[in-house]
């Protein structure tokens, strides 16, 4: 009798669990803003504006963003000359990972300044470690969160996000949180591999098209000023504050 009063006790929790969690995703599809639907592996079952979200590449994947090989592959260089950064400048690196665009950046603002922004700690501590063995000063590692990236209103000119955008899990209030971040005058970088393009070796799921970033970029209030087109397999499209957005 006691074993099947434990097991009703058990079945009873896993009901409130799947109650609440329905409850929750009911909430979210109701506003319009989230669909949730189970439809690639690699992704998490949420849905925003026509699109399945990726999962995040967790920090066990830190060798693969410092590969050799990368440069090669997504031309770096290339990519650090489109931010056009000035020696003052204030840039925010959102989903720095190791810091590998993070120390090119800092490099190129000796008198300005580089916030690299992550929501795992494993990833910062790495970050800090390359800063205490000497590297570059001038940048300061902030854990984000999944709908903020904590930095104060109107403090960066410039923004990038590399291949991380489509793995956001809360893409409008994520956007919302790096747009308030956003100097008047200031450019948003958007790096990510081109779902147009069949040949670019990455799984579908984490490429974007051009249409799609310009949607999800319009719903937030900012336009596109232009794609570079310029990286092997990445779109490197900029953004700035639509000033007739309502």
């Amino acid at each position: 009798m006691k074993y099947h009063l434990k097991v009703i006790k058990f079945l009873t929790l896993i009901c409130i669990i799947i109650l609440f969690n329905s409850c929750g995703s009911q909430t979210s599809e109701t506003s319009g803003i989230y669909t949730y639907q189970i439809k690639d592996y690699n992704g998490i079952g949420k849905w925003y504006m026509g699109r399945e979200i990726a999962s995040v590449m967790g920090f066990e994947g830190m060798e693969w963003l410092e590969r050799p090989e990368r440069e090669s592959e997504e031309n770096v260089s290339t990519l650090i000359k489109n931010l056009n950064i000035d020696s003052k400048d204030i840039v925010a690196d959102i989903g720095a990972g190791s810091g590998y665009h993070t120390f090119r950046m800092a490099l190129k603002a000796p008198k300005g300044f580089i916030y690299a922004i992550d929501i795992q700690e494993e990833m910062l501590s790495e970050i800090s470690s390359k800063i205490n063995k000497g590297y570059l000063k001038n940048i300061a590692p902030i854990l984000g969160t999944e709908t903020n990236i904590n930095l104060a209103e109107n403090s960066v000119d410039k923004i990038l996000l590399v291949d991380v955008y489509h793995e956001f899990k809360y893409p409008y209030e994520m956007m919302e949180s790096i747009k308030k971040a956003l100097r008047p005058n200031g450019k948003i970088f958007i790096v990510e591999y081109r779902a147009e393009d069949p040949s670019v070796p990455i799984k579908k799921i984490h490429k974007m098209t051009e249409k799609q970033v310009v949607k999800e970029m319009k719903a937030i209030g900012l336009k596109l000023e232009v794609n570079m087109e310029n990286l092997p397999w990445q779109h490197c499209l900029i953004f700035k504050i639509d000033e007739n957005f309502k």
